[in-house]
């Protein structure tokens, strides 16, 4: 489960935009940033997915992607020209099918490489999707099939697109727009497959051809109730509709960490039910994911910034600069489900799985000093007085060497705070399960 907000220039206070997503997986399913240069290929060359082959283009863009370990694709990413992408589960009347094929993270991807604008980004899924549809396991552990939605942006125009096997409909963002897990289009959309509506139709599920509501007629009851994806993109939509002409990159943060929507989750241990825009997995088959990755785009007229943390948990992360033109430093290696002290994404979910000891207690603790290195960074990016690529990639590279510095001081705060509450044992019991199953001592 996920939540991606887009947010144009005009609804901003200073002229910027904005893109930010989570990605909610499995608590071990580890994220690992990339980036892949542009490449020019062979005629008749093909292409390698999570699960299928399909014929390449000649020329890939390069891009920034945040990706789960074990697919092709990813949760969310950019290219060269400023285009940005993330996909969101949608769960509908209509099966997903689950023989292996192209799932909703290889479509971004796809997208990403192949196209200039957030239009042609939009044309590219599309085209895909009526030749090859979408179908396959999109979980590391167990088996999760799904539909997908998107919020493609571009700095200039953004797109929702949301779909149903090989179906589609999109709509044109005008000030600012949220996605999660259940569709959003109701009763106006700027373009549609030929045969969403009629499928609706057949099936009953829309009473008149030309009175379609596309989220009524396609939306499933159980998964989109108990993901309470509607009430997530509502929360959001508020918080950007209450700060509209004065978002800003703090307030991206501020919705990417929210936990306002169930404050109750201010104690993860004693709900088994309550999603979060920021969210905190739980035992059971309803609260089974946490946010594991985190990335905010910032567009000004000086250029494009990603702000991606590269790590679990964005109330516990920092949000560090990233540069197509530059690169990343090494960060290193790829992760798996298995610890590795060499690793940034499990080198940070040593700290934060000590946090969820005492969640109530420790999140706080930490907070000024997450505060602190952003404020430290968002100086150092306003200070910057070149955009040469060296001089970014040195920036960048402090930035996370800046962050892992604070690990050992950060766990041995932790360790040396008395805890003030004690979770629940199924909790702490769900907890020591994935611990064991991914070899980390916390």
């Amino acid at each position: 489960m996920c939540d991606t907000c887009v947010v144009l220039s005009n609804a901003t206070g200073n002229g910027s935009a904005f893109f930010a997503k989570n990605s909610d997986r499995e608590p071990n399913e580890a994220q690992y940033l990339t980036i892949i240069p542009a490449h020019d290929h062979r005629a008749g060359e093909k292409l390698r997915c999570t699960y299928i082959e399909l014929p390449q283009v000649r020329h890939t863009y390069q891009v920034l992607l945040s990706q789960p370990y074990w697919m092709w694709g990813a949760e969310m990413g950019a290219n060269e020209h400023g285009v940005v992408i993330g996909n969101e589960a949608i769960f509908t009347r209509v099966p997903a099918k689950k023989e292996p094929g192209l799932i909703g993270m290889d479509y971004l991807r796809l997208a990403l490489e192949r196209s200039g604008t957030a239009l042609e980004a939009l044309k590219t899924i599309t085209n895909l999707l009526e030749q090859y549809g979408q179908s396959g396991n999109c979980s590391a552990e167990h088996g999760l099939y799904y539909h997908n939605s998107f919020l493609i942006m571009d700095g200039k125009e953004a797109y929702v697109l949301e779909t149903v096997e090989k179906m589609w409909i999109a709509r044109k963002v005008t000030d600012f727009y949220a996605i999660s897990n259940a569709p959003s289009i109701t009763t106006e959309w700027d373009m549609i497959s030929d045969d969403l509506i009629a499928y609706a139709y057949e099936h009953k599920w829309c009473r008149d051809v030309h009175n379609f509501n596309f989220a009524q007629a396609y939306s499933d009851f159980l998964f989109t109730k108990f993901s309470q994806g509607c009430e997530r993109r509502c929360h959001v939509m508020d918080l950007l509709e209450s700060n509209k002409g004065k978002l800003d990159f703090s307030m991206m943060k501020h919705i990417l960490r929210s936990h306002q929507l169930n404050p109750q989750d201010s104690f993860p241990d004693r709900t088994l039910t309550a999603w979060n825009v920021c969210m905190h997995a739980a035992p059971g088959p309803i609260r089974n994911s946490q946010s594991v990755a985190s990335l905010i785009t910032q567009y000004r007229k000086d250029g494009i910034t990603h702000w991606a943390t590269g790590t679990s948990a964005p109330c516990l992360s920092v949000f560090k600069p990233v540069w197509l033109s530059s690169g990343l430093p090494d960060i290193g290696p790829q992760p798996d489900h298995h610890f590795d002290e060499n690793c940034l994404w499990w080198q940070h979910e040593r700290v934060h799985r000590s946090v969820l000891r005492d969640f109530p207690t420790r999140h706080m603790l930490l907070e000024p000093a997450i505060a602190d290195l952003e404020k430290r960074f968002q100086k150092m990016v306003g200070d910057l007085k070149t955009s040469d690529a060296q001089s970014r990639f040195k920036l960048t590279k402090s930035a996370f060497a800046m962050e892992k510095e604070q690990y050992s001081d950060w766990l041995s705060l932790l360790e040396q705070t008395p805890h003030q509450h004690r979770n629940a044992f199924y909790y702490n019991k769900y907890w020591q399960n994935n611990n064991r199953k991914a070899g980390i001592t916390v």
